[in-house]
């Protein structure tokens, strides 16, 4: 439901700007907005779930992020969609982490990388369910409409209050009442814990930066150089996020089977190689299996993340690294399309995708030096 609410958002825009008169700024502010409070969210509660529990915690999110969409179908102008839309991204921020602790806390070793592959897959879900239902749906409900389906996880929400406990690690070594920081300063406890979150907070960085960069920018890149119009279609994105979702659920096999740092060595290259690749081609029927194939590799990475932060830190912090530590990841990559078009203004193109490719060494590199591989540990 959180992809799917972003990616609606971004189909929405025109219908809202004409509805509200809404100039091309405000609609723009209305993703920013969600985006800053869904990293606000991320460090808020996931401390709160480290403390309180992943299971109340969690609720508070989903209730929080399916109340205030529900609101936005009910906004009579841009100030109160605005304050509508960040509450809702403050909720949408906090479900990330406390869901991929929870999961990778109910599920053995054996089995961490995969159960952690499967919560990202339904972030991909959501983006491909919003591409192919939103034209569908939104001439005939209205987007105001489409807001109000935002309200169906409060019912998921009221199921899983009641349906599910928290996980026996957590229950075992919940936090003694006391210093709510604690969480906070179990990511930098030492030297060598701090190398590890800066070596996740460059995977992470990296993962947003590539995501964003190349979703946004690749397709007027192949366009302007190209003069082809198949990258702006939905086929395309289709295509691609299909690709990502492969990715994602190989990931995940693999890491459980050959280890962690292989996985994501294998992957980073995979990018390298295939931004270069893709940024060559100009056939159509190329075009839509390559970019499918870079897809898999550029986002695929997704898939470990989960189980990487659960393993690296203790019960005590483990909601509060998943969510800190990718959201200031994700605070990073969100300057990916900025960075990304000035150089594409400044040099070319061709330079701007160069720049993307040469950050997945620089991913290659934080996982060779920073990340611990930590196949099969069971959770402190």
């Amino acid at each position: 439901m959180d992809g799917f609410d972003l990616l609606i958002l971004g189909f929405m825009l025109a219908a809202i700007s004409a509805d509200l008169a809404l100039t091309k700024g405000q609609a723009g502010s209305l993703v920013t907005w969600t985006l800053i409070g869904a990293v606000a969210g991320g460090i808020i509660f996931g401390s709160l779930s480290d403390y309180y529990g992943r299971i109340r915690v969690l609720t508070w999110t989903i209730v929080l992020f399916a109340v205030f969409t529900g609101l936005c179908a009910f906004a009579q102008g841009y100030w109160d969609l605005l304050i509508y839309r960040t509450i809702a991204g403050i909720g949408l921020g906090g479900e990330f982490g406390i869901g991929m602790a929870l999961a990778a806390e109910a599920w053995p070793a054996k089995y961490r990388a995969r159960v952690s592959s499967y919560v990202a897959l339904g972030w991909q879900m959501g983006v491909l369910g919003a591409a192919l239902l939103t034209p569908l749906l939104l001439p005939h409900i209205g987007w105001r409409g489409m807001f109000l389906v935002g309200v169906i996880p409060a019912f998921v929400a009221w199921y899983i209050r009641n349906k599910l406990h928290e996980p026996e690690v957590f229950v075992r070594k919940a936090m003694q009442k006391g210093d709510k920081l604690k969480s906070f300063k179990l990511l930098v406890k030492d030297a060598a814990t701090t190398r590890v979150s800066l070596g996740i907070v460059i995977l992470t960085g990296v993962q947003n930066f590539g995501y964003y960069g190349i979703m946004i920018w690749m397709p007027s890149f192949l366009a302007n150089q190209h003069g082809f119009s198949l990258t702006k279609s939905a086929m395309w994105t289709s295509v691609t996020i299909v690709g990502m979702m492969v990715g994602i659920w190989v990931f995940g096999q693999l890491a459980d089977r050959i280890g962690r740092k292989p996985s994501f060595l294998l992957f980073q290259a995979g990018a390298v190689v295939m931004v270069l690749y893709y940024a060559q081609l100009s056939d159509p029927t190329t075009m839509l299996w390559a970019g499918a194939v870079m897809g898999m590799f550029v986002n695929g990475m997704m898939g470990g993340y989960g189980a990487l932060m659960s393993e690296a830190y203790p019960t005590e912090a483990r909601a509060t690294a998943q969510n800190v530590l990718f959201n200031i990841g994700r605070a990073i990559g969100g300057f990916g399309p900025v960075v990304v078009g000035a150089l594409a203004m400044t040099y070319s193109f061709n330079t701007a995708i160069a720049l993307l490719a040469a950050i997945y060494v620089l991913d290659m590199l934080a996982t060779l030096f920073l990340i611990p591989e930590l196949k099969g540990v069971e959770l402190e």
